[in-house]
């Protein structure tokens, strides 16, 4: 083996937003362990060429890149690379620049291909010494090649991984168009059909339809299976005009199919809706403006993680070990068989190809059979009819705004209107509930919420008193309300658990109660992520890149102060937009950290240093508040650069949900509907919070909230996300402030 190990990254397929935030990980990753990262520049067809193609990275190579989209790497296809003659040429444009170990970031193709190379490998070296291109002693240093794989893929069909780099970027830019598209077609009372990609697999079409409220979908994974589905489609779309609807989506994947296999246009779908509804329809085909566009908060923050796990992977792999793929499952990193995945993935095609739907719907998970079964029921006009009404489930928000509270409520009064049970609409939270401000939900009352921000119901921070819960007691009993979902955030956690433990005393409490957690602090037990915080860190990250671009051309250094309760938001940021320095109210701060932090920041001005990022959590030690900060670090500056700061406030509780917001707004609403009709019918009063913990929907016993948090901080005992802070400070070292 070589004395100083070298790593060589590249990128090779598609393009895909979050490729230039693996790189930089990779490289920033390797660069702390003393691990030369060379850069493989055009993917297979710098690999076969060398020469000035590979090259070594350092730290300013990769600066400025977190934010861009595409790959600084490059990528082609290249002939050569599957022919003996360019493996050759790539095998000893490795050796010679001592590099057996590869970071691939690609879809599985790319893989594939990285995994025929390495096991090509010995046979390859053997040549080479053979032909005198080597010597013994250098062939006897790469017995192996040891390959990781990164999926850089928009389409998200990769197995070993529940989300691809890219995909989410991806679904931004359907989402922001089809929001676009809407507006206007409704200006128009027009129709409009979305061609999105994925050939083989439907993962932006469906969750894209699920974001925007479309009215239909088509996917590769489920053709409509009747023999006219034309005419079902059409049905469909003419009794949502009849209904009050102004304007019709379709989104359409471009592998859509028919049940015996036949292509669905685009275009075929437009002649269809023109010819049987005489509607005016237009075609807007996304094409590559899904590939555009600067990487989603969520692309960064997983590309970055991935990059540090597959160094660390390489480091650690032996010649004999099989290569692996560094994915994301239930929320946790993990690795998968490299070829194991590509072959997976190959199956599903392969499955649809055949026409074995069924197979294939399975293939692709629980959870996307689940979000598709959601979308056929959200998208009809009316609630299927019941015999009679049953019991009422009422719904409110407390707590602070949250994007995403409206695409939860949207989606629990048509699920629950569906089961035949009657909604009530509680306006402005637990205040309203005490001055009766109750409503009855309609099917149509909340078309339009999936994209909307803030509350649309109301949402009001309130502490109850003794008078308020008898007032509670009253109203809950007079509407007869039997079930109470709360979407919200601590303050509504605080009133649900307080209605639980006033049972004794007032009999109309005993009804099953279930809390989701919205909220942009993720400051929520029972659950790692809260609806809401993902559209707070875009929002976050967008404003942090355009202050990075200010700072750029003023030489200044900006101590930026955001919410939260608890430091998440902060050291998310951070990472997503390369902050030099973070500090959270979990850690202490001392003057001697700030005394560091000024002398490192002097330092690097001197050294040529155009900016620098500071991020302050808002609950950070007091008396080191963010003005405090930039009066220091101005005081202390010598004229080497300027300092503001920029206290963020408002915008981050504002904009419309992302992508990721409606759609897990849209799947805990399902579940706590579900929960609810379950305890209702077994006249049981279990209550609940539901929450994402390891990827998975889980259900914790609203009784268990005192117990799960620390309420003089507001924020849980077990914050499963500060586990990432080792990784923020490696990655933070491409600059010298302790981090």
């Amino acid at each position: 083996m070589t004395e100083k190990m070298s790593i060589g990254v590249m990128t090779s397929g598609g393009d895909a937003q979050g490729m230039n935030a693996a790189v930089r990980s990779v490289v920033a990753t390797a660069l702390s362990r003393d691990i030369e990262v060379f850069a493989i520049y055009e993917g297979y067809q710098g690999m076969v060429e060398g020469g000035d193609l590979i090259r070594p990275l350092n730290a300013n190579a990769i600066g400025g890149i977190l934010q861009r989209a595409g790959t600084i790497l490059g990528t082609a296809r290249s002939k050569k690379f599957h022919l003996r003659e360019g493996l050759l040429a790539a095998a000893r444009n490795l050796i010679t620049r001592g590099i057996d170990r590869l970071v691939i970031i690609g879809g599985d193709g790319s893989l594939a291909g990285a995994n025929e190379f390495r096991e090509e490998w010995p046979s390859l070296v053997n040549e080479l010494k053979e032909c005198g291109e080597i010597d013994e002693s250098l062939a006897s240093q790469y017995p192996a090649l040891m390959v990781v794989g990164l999926v850089g893929s928009i389409d998200n069909d990769m197995f070993g991984t529940d989300m691809t780099i890219g995909a989410d970027s991806a679904l931004h830019r359907i989402t922001e168009a089809v929001d676009a598209i809407s507006s206007t077609a409704a200006s128009h009372q027009r129709s409009f059909v979305v061609e999105v990609m994925g050939r083989n697999c439907g993962y932006l079409a469906l969750m894209a339809a699920i974001a925007c409220a479309a009215d239909w979908v088509m996917i590769p994974e489920h053709p409509p299976l009747v023999e006219d589905w034309e005419a079902r489609m059409c049905e469909l779309l003419e009794a949502g005009r009849n209904a009050g609807r102004r304007d019709s989506i379709v989104i359409v994947a471009e592998g859509a199919r028919d049940k015996d296999g036949n292509h669905i246009s685009a275009d075929y779908v437009k002649k269809v809706l023109e010819d049987r509804l005489q509607q005016d329809t237009r075609v807007t085909i996304l094409g590559h403006v899904q590939r555009g566009g600067t990487p989603s908060a969520f692309d960064r923050l997983m590309s970055s993680f991935l990059g540090f796990h597959a160094v660390e992977a390489l480091q650690n792999a032996h010649p004999e070990d099989e290569p692996v793929v560094i994915g994301i499952r239930e929320n946790r990193v993990t690795r998968s068989p490299l070829m194991e995945s590509v072959h997976q993935t190959r199956a599903v095609a392969k499955t649809i190809k055949s026409g074995d739907y069924d197979q294939a719907m399975n293939m692709r998970g629980g959870s996307f059979r689940e979000a598709f079964a959601s979308f056929r029921t959200l998208v009809r006009t009316r609630p299927r009819a019941h015999e009679s009404d049953m019991a009422r489930i009422a719904i409110l928000n407390a707590g602070s705004p949250a994007p995403g509270m409206n695409t939860a409520v949207r989606a629990a009064t048509r699920l629950a209107l569906d089961q035949g049970y009657e909604v009530l609409g509680i306006k402005n939270g637990f205040r309203g509930l005490v001055q009766n401000q109750i409503e009855p939900l309609g099917w149509m009352d909340v078309a339009g919420w999936a994209a909307i921000g803030g509350s649309e119901l109301g949402t009001v921070r309130r502490t109850l008193s003794q008078a308020d819960l008898y007032a509670i007691a009253r109203n809950l009993e007079n509407h007869n309300i039997k079930g109470l979902l709360m979407v919200g955030g601590w303050d509504g956690y605080l009133a649900a658990h307080r209605l639980l433990t006033q049972r004794e005393n007032f009999p109309s409490f005993r009804m099953p109660i279930i809390c989701l957690p919205a909220s942009i602090d993720n400051n929520l037990p029972g659950s790692e992520l809260s609806v809401g915080v993902d559209t707070a860190l875009n929002t976050v990250v967008s404003a942090l890149d355009k202050i990075k671009q200010s700072a750029v051309a003023t030489q200044r250094v900006f101590v930026v102060e955001v919410m939260g309760s608890c430091g998440y938001l902060a050291l998310m940021c951070g990472v997503a937009s390369g902050a030099e320095r973070v500090y959270l109210p979990e850690e202490p701060l001392t003057l001697r950290d700030l005394e560091a932090d000024v002398e490192a920041l002097k330092t690097r001005f001197r050294q040529g240093k155009r900016l620098g990022l500071l991020i302050r959590n808002e609950n950070t030690k007091p008396v080191f508040d963010t003005h405090f900060l930039a009066s220091l670090f101005r005081a202390e500056s010598q004229d080497l650069f300027e300092v503001r700061e920029a206290i963020l406030g408002h915008i981050q509780q504002g904009d419309n949900p992302t992508p990721f917001d409606r759609i897990q707004a849209t799947r805990m609403a399902g579940r706590c509907v579900q929960f609810l009709i379950e305890k209702i019918t077994q006249s049981s009063d279990d209550s609940a919070m539901i929450g994402l913990c390891n990827g998975h929907l889980t259900l914790h016993d609203l009784h268990e909230f005192p117990r799960m948090v620390e309420t003089g901080v507001r924020r849980p005992r077990e914050q499963h996300w500060m586990a990432s802070r080792p990784i923020a400070r490696v990655l933070a070292q491409l600059h010298p402030l302790a981090s």
